[in-house]
This record gives C-alpha cells, structure tokens and sequence, in this order.
C-alpha cells in the first residue's frame, strides 16, 4: 500500500473534490458532508495536534494550533508543505509513531485507520495514547454498497492497478471499536469519532 499512496498522490485530492477518475460518480450528499466535515475539524480546539498519514494536507489545513502532519509518502509530505507552510511536516512511518510519550494533545487521523488490520489497528492506537490524550479518527461510513471489510482493486489514472484493505464504519461501530467514546458525525459517507 505505501507504493500505491506515493503514486496516488498528485491525484489523491481528486477523490475529495469529485475530479479526475471521481468525476462521474453519483455521490449524492458527498458535497454538503464534505463541508460539514472540514467545519468539524476546523472547530476542534487549537491544541498541539498530531495528523498522522496526513496526505496532501487536505484536512490537515483546517486544523488549528501546533500542528505536525506526518505521512510515509513524500510526495504527499511535499503537497502538504505547500499547501500547509505553517505545518510541521514529518515523512516518517506511522508504526510506531517517532514522537516522545505525550508530545501532543490530540492525534487525528483521517481515512488511515480503515486500512488497518486487527494488529496494526491494536499497535496504532497504543501508540496514539502513547503520544496523546485524545485520538480522532476519521474515516468512511458504512453504506448500503460496500461490506463492512473488502478487498479493492483500485485503478490510478495511469491505469496501474492496486489491491488495497478497506474497512467501513457506522459512528456507533467506530466509537465501540475505539473505547466507547464520542461520535462527532455519522453520515452518508463520513464518520468521525473522538475518543
């Protein structure tokens, strides 16, 4: 997965912004959620933060405080600093996270969590405790269309092909996963919880 998240990166905004291989899908409520979801994040309070497998940024830009973003690829740690100059930004793997015991406060993460599986989903969050008291994860919501655990092929626009784990998640299910704590949204195709 980590060659196919350095390759996707010029194109990874497309599936945010409903471009490029994006373009044609039926995603109806996808704008309004999407908004809603980037005024969440952006209402978190200014705390020194952590966005682990940040990306190109997209999310991470709405965050406020001391924000370090940290990801594997460096082409998406490269997008992230231009679009995010105040950000520290760290290419460093996530497992286990190069930081000391309680260097932040909280650690967010968005759309990373559902493409681990059980162990590594056990190491990632002893590992975000270990570094911060408050962890919010983001990811998607389980719908009608997909199983809750999948296997997917995904074609980059130079049409290299990629298996990737995906998990889908209700906020309830999300919430219960991660010790019972707070569901900030549950939506169509977003799901947020703070634990």
């Amino acid at each position: 997965m980590k060659s196919y998240y350095e390759q996707r990166a010029p194109e990874y905004d497309d599936w945010y912004l409903g471009t490029g291989l994006f373009a044609g899908r039926e995603r109806p409520g996808w704008h309004a959620e999407l908004v809603r979801l980037q005024g969440l994040i952006a209402e978190l309070p200014a705390v020194r933060t952590l966005d682990v497998a940040c990306g190109t940024g997209f999310l991470t830009r709405h965050l406020h405080g001391d924000v370090t973003a940290l990801d594997q690829s460096p082409t998406m740690c490269a997008i992230t600093r231009a679009r995010c100059p105040r950000v520290n930004v760290v290419n460093a793997e996530a497992l286990p996270l190069p930081f000391a015991d309680g260097a932040f406060d909280r650690v967010l993460t968005g759309h990373f969590y559902g493409h681990l599986g059980l162990a590594e989903r056990e190491r990632f969050v002893a590992e975000a405790r270990r570094v911060a008291s408050e962890l919010v994860v983001v990811d998607t919501a389980l719908r009608d269309d997909v199983e809750p655990e999948e296997w997917q092929e995904r074609v980059l626009t130079d049409g290299s092909r990629h298996e990737v784990y995906k998990r889908f998640f209700t906020g309830e299910c999300l919430a219960a996963e991660l010790g019972g704590r707070e569901v900030l949204f549950d939506g169509r195709w977003f799901v947020v919880v703070r634990a």
